[in-house]
């Protein structure tokens, strides 16, 4: 038996609801359970073989607690002796999963494994965990303050994915404009994406959801414009930042083994992974040492990778990505990003994957990157080959 490569079988995510949008009400469980069942139902392996469930998920409270990989599974009617495991790396939660995943398989101990994410950020909005719901505990200080050992290290800096974006935006010279041209970049994308049905074969309608509800075909530079900062006298708006996001997202990986015992067809492998961290104040620029670190390790160059997705949790995290790497823009986000088509946090990075597995296969390109930055300072690359 040989273990020498992680395929991806099948990919496949929901529509991305927006705030208050078409799956506001959606049970996390529910979310994830409904992709669980189309992976399994497109791939045509059979459930009773998988090996683990891997779901990304932040804020797990609430309906998200109690590892809501294992609900999600179980609430889909899928065999009870399949086990489930939730992960949080921030907003990597879900390629961090695949890594898992591929690791599993690579190293030979696991066959078939389930990788995703889920997330309901209308029901339990960002931070929560560390916020409201600890306040009954007397708990109000969330990771950071209260620590000793970081406090001795950092200091009272603040600790914010905003002030880490703004200070990207002034460290690398990066204007309001030049986001808010990316921004509407973004949108512009999507939306070409969306009307040429690029996002179909990945989508799995829920209910009467069929479609990414993010985008915005009204928007302009000049609304941008109007929009006042997120920080006093700073340059970073809501139009430059990514959506509040509910979804689900899941692929499935196998072994050469699984591959052949199940008459599994794979439609890429994993070529390579690996996690780098950085500066956990700016905490949204280590894409950048990562993809060095990647592409270091791989011996390969940005002129081999015919595709990436880097997550755009705010515009500067990709324009200082792209001012630093020397990538062609041109091959980045070719579909848009989170600023039109949503983040919805634990579930973005497998969301992520599987829009550049299809795009891949649609344009025939070979190889693709995908890298998101995190919270702490930490950024994931996963580099895929389309077969």
């Amino acid at each position: 038996m040989t273990h020498s490569e992680a395929y991806i079988v099948e990919a496949v995510r929901t529509p991305v609801g927006k705030r208050g949008g078409a799956l506001a009400t959606a049970h996390p469980a529910d979310l994830g359970a409904h992709v669980l069942t189309t992976l399994m139902t497109r791939s045509g392996a059979d459930p009773a073989a998988v090996e683990d469930v891997i779901l990304g998920c932040l804020d797990t409270v609430g309906p998200q607690s109690g590892d809501v990989a294992r609900t999600c599974w179980l609430a889909a009617g899928l065999p009870e002796h399949v086990p489930g495991v939730t992960v949080d790396r921030q907003c990597g939660s879900s390629q961090q999963a695949v890594h898992f995943a591929a690791q599993a398989v690579l190293s030979g101990t696991a066959d078939l494994v389930v990788a995703g994410g889920v997330q309901n950020m209308s029901q339990i909005p960002i931070a929560y965990a560390s916020n409201r719901a600890v306040e009954p505990l007397g708990l109000t200080d969330g990771p950071f303050a209260g620590s000793k050992g970081w406090r001795a290290r950092y200091g009272d800096t603040p600790v914010s994915q905003f002030y880490g974006a703004e200070l990207i935006a002034q460290q690398w010279g990066i204007s309001r404009a030049d986001m808010e041209r990316w921004a509407l970049r973004s949108h512009q994308r999507a939306l070409q994406a969306i009307d040429e049905g690029r996002f179909k074969r990945e989508i799995t309608p829920y209910g009467d959801h069929t479609v990414d509800e993010g985008p915005r075909r009204d928007t302009s530079l000049e609304k941008m414009a109007s929009l006042a900062p997120l920080i006093e006298n700073g340059r970073l708006t809501a139009a430059v930042s990514s959506q509040i996001s509910d979804a689900a997202s899941a692929l499935l990986l196998a072994s050469e083994q699984a591959v052949r015992d199940h008459g599994l067809t794979p439609r890429a492998r994993i070529h390579h992974l690996s996690v780098r961290a950085d500066d956990p104040i700016r905490m949204l620029t280590a894409p950048i040492p990562a993809t060095e670190h990647a592409l270091k390790k791989t011996g390969m160059t940005l002129d081999d990778i015919a595709l990436v997705e880097i997550n755009e949790a705010f515009a500067p995290v990709v324009l200082a990505w792209l001012k630093d790497t020397g990538c062609d823009p041109d091959k980045v986000n070719v579909n848009g990003g989170a600023i039109a088509l949503g983040h919805p946090l634990g579930a973005t990075g497998t969301k992520l994957m599987t829009t550049l597995l299809h795009e891949l296969e649609r344009t025939g390109g070979r190889y693709g990157l995908q890298t998101m930055c995190e919270g702490g300072g930490q950024a994931n690359v996963t580099i895929i080959e389309r077969l």
